[in-house]
């Protein structure tokens, strides 16, 4: 099995499952929204290896992937490679974890305990669904906001838990990365951020040096890497944040259906014709918000049916002239580039809504993606 070739398999359902993240949510489009394709991922492999027949073969058919077999390893390979911490290095401080909840009067097998805890690396706990069905959700709530340094709490709502309940699945991911170059905090200044319904936002501007960015220009958007500290020094990793900026200022819901059907885009197989490309002004501003819904109802917008599951998800971002810390948390109730000189410089502002995601380049995982509408919504 191919990390990288089963990675690229499961990103080509990440943008059309935004699209329905947005379709799904009060004030989709207009809002700030984040989560993280690589937890829901995971949970979705877990859910096809406990949940053999029907809805293990969509699940199959949905990542591409041929076995669950391959979806475990890849689960895996994730948490105990790919999203390996490496502040020891000097890189980003990351931190991913898996744990499972199970009702102790259910028998389990032991191949499934085995794959719990071999394959997804989870904690795994027996407790008492039945007459402690709140210190239950409490305890998973407590793990995940220790899990994500604090920054996601109350996961699972109170009352989405009932006594009949025999399985959580929870997952967090907390990531911490400072730029290769960090922005001059004195170069900061307030301007207008340009939002979908034609109003205006004062907000803070961070400008860099172009020189230090790597800038590729297509049709009718850019798209701006930001690579994060660490990333170049360590040879099986590297980190990046990309920003994808639409042309015109009301341009991001067609920019995101213009990726979504383009297969292969975000695995840079995409066959949209883009070049390398100077950067003359930069300017990014800053942002910092959470969000959260209810996946399950974002998954049905991709024909897949989870009669006996909920899938609830969290996150959480920030970022700034230093870096950029995120977090979010994901838990499932059961029942070739041109390296020419470019000769064209192109302004790379960023005061209307555009896209970003955060990813790990040489594996393919996209650890977060989301959509800036209005920064100075918190």
């Amino acid at each position: 099995m191919d990390l990288r070739e089963s990675l690229t398999n499961q990103n080509e359902i990440v943008l059309s499952l935004f699209q329905h993240v947005i379709a799904t949510t009060t004030a989709g489009k207009t809002s700030n929204l984040l989560f993280s394709p690589a937890l829901l991922n995971v949970i979705l492999s877990f859910i096809a290896a406990k949940s053999p027949g029907d809805i293990e073969e969509k699940i199959l058919s949905l990542l591409h992937a041929s076995s669950t077999d391959e979806l475990n390893t890849v689960s895996s390979k994730i948490v105990t490679t790919v999203l390996a911490d490496s502040t020891s290095i000097g890189g980003p401080t990351i931190a991913a974890a898996n744990g499972a909840w199970l009702e102790k009067t259910v028998p389990v097998e032991p191949s499934f305990k085995g794959i719990i805890e071999n394959s997804y690396k989870a904690a795994f706990n027996l407790v008492d669904f039945r007459n402690k069905v709140h210190e239950v959700v409490e305890e998973v709530n407590s793990w995940v906001e220790n899990e994500t340094r604090g920054l996601i709490t109350n996961l699972i709502p109170k009352n989405s838990v009932s006594s009949d309940s025999n399985l959580i699945f929870a997952n967090a991911l907390f990531f911490n990365g400072r730029w290769d170059h960090e922005f001059d905090p004195s170069l900061t200044k307030d301007s207008n951020f340009h939002r979908l319904d034609g109003t205006t936002a004062r907000v803070p501007f961070m400008s860099g040096h172009s020189f230090k960015y790597s800038l590729v220009a297509y049709e009718g958007f850019k798209v701006l890497d930001l690579p994060y500290r660490g990333g170049r020094g360590d040879y099986a990793r590297c980190f990046s944040m990309q920003i994808y900026l639409p042309g015109e200022k009301d341009g991001l819901h067609a920019l995101l259906e213009r990726l979504a059907c383009c297969r292969g885009f975000l695995s840079g197989q995409g066959d949209i014709p883009g070049h390398s490309a100077s950067i003359g002004e930069l300017r990014i501003p800053r942002f910092k918000f959470e969000f959260g819904f209810m996946a399950t109802e974002a998954l049905e917008g991709l024909g897949l049916e989870l009669p006996d599951d909920t899938i609830i998800h969290k996150s959480y971002i920030e970022v700034d002239e230093v870096g950029s810390k995120a977090a979010a948390a994901a838990a499932v109730i059961g029942l070739g580039g041109c390296y020419m000189p470019p000769k064209e410089k192109y302004d790379f502002v960023a005061d209307h809504p555009f896209l970003f995601l955060v990813r790990e380049n040489m594996s393919g995982l996209v650890l977060f993606l989301g959509q800036v509408t209005d920064p100075s919504m918190h």
